[in-house]
């Protein structure tokens, strides 16, 4: 698109009000003005820290997985190894310099190596996109690990339970499939690294 059409699309923010700003997420309430000058609103969106998910296989061609609950959708996914790049600042979200591909990566090998103990040397940094470009501001860095070998034992943080399985390519497709793998990033990463 080009930038003079790309202008004469974009809204201009009238007013925010923070609903709920503490250290996870800044939830807003927003007006804008659209391109034909009429003031419209509400409209919600948040910010939260860009995150990694990582397709991982092992040497043996099969995929790394995690079960867990989420609070969302009330159930138990399954999904890649993913989680939030830590930020230099100490902030959980909000404006910052860019994170390159580079700190993404050194996120995405550590929230391999926590959630299921392995580790890889054959890294491929798949996409970058952002999360849900109708209410978020953050990204999503989707990148596909390699003959990935067990080093230890997986140490998740104090908020996460897990477990950890191991599934075929085409049990991953059955599972979308079948609605089995509700992750829409986790989705687009395994779509992505099979082309």
């Amino acid at each position: 698109m080009d930038k003079e059409k790309k202008s004469s699309l974009a809204w201009e923010e009238v007013n925010t009000e923070h609903i709920v700003r503490d250290k996870w997420i800044d939830f807003r309430r927003s007006s804008y003005r659209f391109p034909d000058g009429k003031v419209y609103g509400p409209f919600y969106s948040y910010s939260r820290k860009n995150y990694v998910v990582i397709v991982a296989s092992d040497t043996d061609g099969k995929f790394l997985c995690v079960k867990q609950f989420r609070q969302g959708i009330r159930q138990v996914t399954t999904e890649f190894p993913a989680g939030g790049i830590e930020r230099s600042d100490g902030k959980e979200y909000g404006e910052s310099e860019d994170i390159s591909a580079e700190d993404a990566l050194e996120a995405a090998k550590r929230e391999l190596l926590e959630e299921t103990g392995y580790e890889s040397v054959e890294w491929r940094h798949l996409l970058t996109i952002p999360s849900n470009a109708t209410i978020a501001d953050n990204y999503a860095y989707l990148f596909e690990a390699k003959n990935c070998i067990k080093v230890c034992d997986p140490s998740p943080d104090d908020t996460e339970f897990l477990e950890f399985k191991k599934y075929t390519g085409e049990e991953i497709d059955e599972l979308i499939a079948k609605g089995g793998f509700q992750q829409a990033m986790h989705v687009a990463a395994w779509l992505t690294a099979k082309k």
